[in-house]
């Protein structure tokens, strides 16, 4: 029963969410050791410490056995036992050298070269890990909760908004927009369509502060002739991804973020971000950043 236990837990379904809805994978065996290390870049802080943690106890906790087998084999041993063998190790894998406790046979000091060509190994595995987390590039970016579809110029535009939290200077800003929906084709076939969103202005020089990428949705649109509930028919999703190069670490910068068509606001307008204050200064307020209202009724007659 234990064992059923064990393989189901390794065996479990994953759970992936793509525009809000979630798809479970099954039939792919999940083991904590396949592909360790991208599993070490993309698992939080505090589970990488737990994990280093657990296999540094558990790798000395071995080593203190196998010292045990000669128990006089370490001199000035303290406390006797297995937690003088443990600490022992500690201090050998450490390369501390106290100098009290140290191999006084030839076992010992063969199960000792061992432990240390070993943790070598070891230490410079979560030493690299680290390091590789440190310095993994990350952009910080947020994106408005709610895409909006408004007229402007005369022209029915999806809209959204992105802001570079930072506020550094992100070069050679470049954004895609796509359009993902089911399609059913005259046969039955089903796929998940991916159709591409021509932008506005998909690029910006010095993406600082804030963006917003606009869509027309025009007769060469995806989006042309099609409703709120046509495109929640057909799970539409909508994607958005920015990359461009961070000034500071001269990195290559990317962010994605994903709506579903349910989060989309018809008929509504972004509140504005950038103010006077009373003594003429442009602010700009991201206390606002998310926030949509609806067009006043001749607005909405423009549409």
């Amino acid at each position: 029963m234990n064992r059923k236990r064990f393989e189901s837990f390794w065996r479990r379904p994953r759970i992936v969410h793509i525009g809000g809805r979630p798809f479970v994978s099954e039939g792919l065996r999940e083991r904590f050791w396949d592909d360790f290390y991208h599993r070490a870049l993309i698992m939080s802080w505090p589970a990488f410490f737990g994990v280093a943690t657990s296999v540094f106890l558990m790798f000395n906790a071995l080593f203190a056995m196998i010292y045990q087998i000669d128990p006089n084999g370490i001199a000035n041993q303290y406390p006797k036992g297995l937690a003088g063998a443990f600490f022992f190790s500690v201090e050998t894998l450490a390369t501390v050298g106290y100098g009290d406790m140290h191999p006084q046979s030839v076992y010992t000091h063969l199960v000792a070269t061992s432990e240390i060509i070993l943790g070598m190994g070891d230490i410079a595995v979560f030493t690299g890990l680290i390091f590789a987390r440190f310095s993994r590039p990350r952009a910080k970016m947020v994106f408005g909760k709610h895409p909006v579809v408004r007229t402007i110029d005369g022209k029915q535009t999806l809209m959204m908004r992105a802001a570079n939290m930072r506020q550094n200077l992100i070069a050679q800003a470049s954004a895609q927009m796509h359009l993902v929906r089911m399609h059913i084709s005259p046969e039955g076939f089903q796929i998940r369509r991916i159709e591409d969103l021509k932008l506005v202005r998909d690029q910006h020089p010095i993406f600082m502060l804030s963006w917003s990428l606009m869509h027309v949705i025009d007769e060469s649109s995806p989006l042309y002739n099609a409703t709120p509930e046509s495109l929640e028919a057909d799970e539409t999703t909508l994607l958005l991804t920015i990359e461009g190069i961070d000034e500071t670490t001269s990195q290559s910068m990317l962010a994605r973020y994903q709506w579903s068509i349910k989060e989309v606001r018809w008929n509504h307008r972004y509140v504005d971000l950038v103010r006077k204050d009373s003594n003429g200064v442009s602010v700009i307020d991201y206390n606002v950043f998310h926030d949509v209202l609806p067009l006043d009724e001749e607005e909405k007659q423009l549409t």
